[in-house]
């Protein structure tokens, strides 16, 4: 039998470990989950699109240190590979919103030239504060995303399994952002930003739908926000129960934007915790820790249902 979304809402956000409490009261915070829920229920979900690469493997959760500039991840025969570059260093955190956002705006506009007025739009897609801050860490966020050096592939010998045959590139190809200091559009011209090809064809072949409501519930929570898009795409694809180690090299710990924990106890009590916030919004996430605390059990489930014809 389910709580009730106020109830979860108040032991989850009250008592988190990990991440720091939103500045959203308690009662708006059960009012949106109830309105994802509902919405879900309806077959009504405002939809967002993610891009493979980033689904399956995530970026770090946190900035890694400045001599870090080499980060990779690995989910079964796929791998990403990101370099960053020593001015701005590799994505992380937040930045991934740029990558979702970007992605989103290309599979509705079926377009690799992405076209906008100004940071507003971003920061207001997903819930955010349009302020000065905001506003600097997205500008932050476009320069390392554009600058970084991406790889993402598979080892398998068999040609026809590479999903990605064109070597090192970019995300982008070309940016040009004519923001304004307070992130507002600028009335000469419009910010334009292109995908690279082979990043707009990977996204044309796999377009990952994702819950836009959940997406800015979990904009603040960017490793909750990686569990929840990761079970998207993995339980859709699921034809029987899966089970996934938390540890080791194939395990959830090296797919995950997650740093090295010292203890393994910590890095379970973590996903249990985000798998609790998962289902806040996905009731349904047919997601579990194993009773032995050595995998990550999921099964057939979507998250994400068609709109119900008019």
């Amino acid at each position: 039998m389910l709580k009730h979304a106020g109830s979860c809402a108040r032991e989850l956000f009250h008592h988190s470990l990990f991440d720091p409490p939103s500045p959203i009261p308690e009662i708006q915070k059960a009012e949106k989950i109830e309105v994802v829920r509902r919405r879900r229920e309806e077959h009504d979900q405002d939809v967002s699109f993610g891009a493979r690469p980033f689904i399956l493997c995530g970026l770090p959760i946190r900035r890694l240190p400045t001599e870090m500039l080499k980060y990779t991840r690995r989910n079964g025969r796929f791998f990403l590979e990101i370099v960053g570059h020593p001015d701005y260093g590799v994505p992380f955190g937040q930045d991934r919103l740029v990558l979702l956002w970007l992605a989103t705006a290309a599979v509705r506009t079926r377009s690799p030239v992405v076209r906008f007025g100004s940071a507003g739009e971003i920061l207001v897609e997903w819930g955010m504060p349009a302020n000065g801050s905001h506003y600097r860490r997205l500008q932050e966020a476009f320069c390392r995303v554009f600058a970084s050096t991406i790889f993402f592939g598979t080892k398998d010998e068999m040609q026809e399994a590479e999903v990605w045959d064109c070597g090192r590139g970019h995300f982008l190809d070309h940016m040009r952002l004519w923001f304004r200091n307070d992130g507002a559009a600028n009335r000469r011209t419009e910010n334009i930003v292109t995908l690279s090809p082979a990043f707009w064809e990977e996204l044309q072949a796999h377009p990952i739908p994702v819950d836009t409501e959940v997406v800015r519930a979990l904009a603040n929570n960017p490793g909750c926000l990686d569990l929840y898009t990761w079970l998207t795409w993995r339980c859709y694809q699921a034809n029987e129960l899966q089970r996934i180690p938390l540890f080791g090299p194939a395990g959830l710990a090296s797919q995950l934007g997650v740093l090295e924990y010292a203890r393994e106890r910590k890095f379970r009590e973590r996903i249990r915790l985000w798998l609790d916030l998962v289902r806040l919004y996905w009731p349904a996430c047919p997601a579990r820790i194993a009773k032995n605390g050595a995998f990550l059990e999921l099964d057939k489930g979507i998250a994400v249902c068609p709109r119900t014809a008019a």
